[in-house]
């Protein structure tokens, strides 16, 4: 099988997975906008502090992902069910780290100033939310690992089957029944720590019994940890995480900016950012699959093939960014009026979503070479480009644009500013990270 259609049809795979994961958020939404106007500002609040913790925490153990591909690769099979059992002390410390956030949030919603009304239920959903982030944290484990070895396939059937538990469990748990009182928001977090357990006990049960992890003997008692191993895991994972958290923060707080613009533009912004978030899954899933070649190839010490797979990643990757980006271009009315009747809402979302076309070519771009940038080993440059652009050149010089003007030109008081900074941020930012990629590929293995 060709490189090229090996990388597409694992992030096919892992594709599927991802939007099955989004239609959990999705469901939500539905469930709880369905219940009552409290429970959906509660569970947007909620949501997105758990997301922040969450997704960051899982960047540090999805970036172990070319570790184990490279041990993968030069088949040291007993060493890749070691490196295995260590990450497990880092997926420890990272539940303690992410419970800790979602416990105590209150210096977070003050500082945002959430409203008073809404606080509590907040505080209650992210309670029970905490008792999912060990069992979430370990089941990425078990994805990377997945990942990692080529075989996707187990963990995106499970994604997707999951969806037949996660929707009726949202609605009970929301809505009450059977014995079971209405928990409005709380309800959705419930649900999710019940699939996330079950996550959990699918993916040991598959460890123990399917002959795909026989070779590498994962289930053997863990050791001590091994300090010097898990220092190279944070390394490596840590500023990774960070960086994921420098773009997802970035996000949050545009939309929190563009809020004091009134609710036609949150509204056109929400359409906007959904779209955005939508279309990431795919760059998403070619730097997943994309890295996992690299690194495998690293690993068996063919260098002449790991920059095959690179060319091969980064060219479908922006081949799909530039059709994607074409057909919103072309379609952006017609999808705008899909999520909305407000005549100007749809007006500015076509706006708004003629933006994320250039956006998202940007955002794509530096997606899959980020992933491919931990398969050499570079973290730490990244993690500065994207305080520097993503917070800088992004957040600020839309804030700029938007309310005080910059240079010769007035502040223009639509989230239009804001999209415009991003897509140029993220423009400079994919430029700048793939002139670090061509440096470490030429650089040979490890670059950092």
């Amino acid at each position: 099988m060709s490189e090229g259609r090996t990388i597409a049809r694992h992030a096919g795979t892992v594709l599927v997975g991802q939007l099955a994961v989004m239609a959990f958020g999705v469901t939500d939404t539905i469930v709880a906008g369905r219940y009552s106007d409290r429970a959906l500002a509660a569970l947007s609040v909620g949501s997105a502090v758990y997301i922040t913790f969450f997704v960051a925490m899982m960047s540090v153990l999805q970036a172990l992902l070319p570790v184990w591909a490279e041990l993968h690769g030069a088949r040291r099979n007993h060493e890749l069910g070691r490196s295995v059992r260590q990450a497990l002390y880092l997926a420890a410390i990272g539940s303690v780290l992410g419970c800790t956030a979602l416990v105590f949030p209150g210096p977070l919603m003050r500082w945002t100033q959430v409203p008073i009304a809404v606080q509590q239920d907040v505080e209650e959903y992210l309670m029970v939310l905490a008792l999912a982030m060990p069992p979430a944290l370990l089941f990425r484990m078990y994805s990377t690992l997945n990942q990692s070895l080529g075989k996707p396939q187990l963990v995106t059937w499970l994604q997707a089957l999951s969806l037949l538990l996660k929707v009726p469990l949202t609605i009970w748990f929301v809505f009450g029944g059977l014995g079971v009182p209405a928990m409005g928001a709380v309800g959705c977090a419930w649900a999710t720590v019940v699939v996330t357990y079950g996550f959990l006990i699918c993916s040991i049960w598959l460890v123990r019994t399917q002959p795909l992890y026989t070779p590498y003997a994962i289930w053997k008692r863990i050791e001590r940890p091994h300090w010097p191993t898990i220092a190279e895991f944070a390394r490596l994972g840590v500023p990774s995480g960070l960086a994921v958290m420098v773009e997802v923060t970035s996000f949050t707080l545009m939309a929190l900016f563009i809020a004091r613009q009134g609710t036609v533009a949150s509204a056109a912004h929400q359409i906007a950012a959904n779209m955005a978030a939508v279309m990431f899954m795919v760059p998403l899933s070619l730097g997943i699959a994309t890295s996992a070649r690299v690194s495998f190839w690293l690993g068996a010490n063919d260098a002449k093939k790991a920059r095959g797979a690179v060319r091969t990643g980064l060219q479908m990757g922006l081949g799909m960014a530039l059709s994607l980006a074409a057909v919103l271009l072309l379609a952006r009315g017609e999808i705008a009026a899909i999520y909305s009747t407000n005549a100007a809402v749809v007006a500015l979302a076509t706006t708004l979503l003629g933006w994320l076309a250039l956006y998202h070519v940007g955002d794509a771009t530096q997606g899959v070479v980020v992933f491919l940038l931990r398969s050499y080993r570079v973290t730490i440059a990244p993690l500065v480009a994207y305080c520097v652009l993503l917070w800088g050149m992004g957040l600020a010089g839309g804030y700029a644009l938007a309310y005080t003007g910059f240079g010769s030109l007035d502040a223009q008081h639509s989230p239009a500013a804001f999209w415009m900074a991003a897509a140029i941020a993220l423009w400079v930012l994919g430029t700048i990270l793939s002139f670090m990629l061509w440096r470490a590929v030429r650089a040979g293995r490890h670059a950092r």
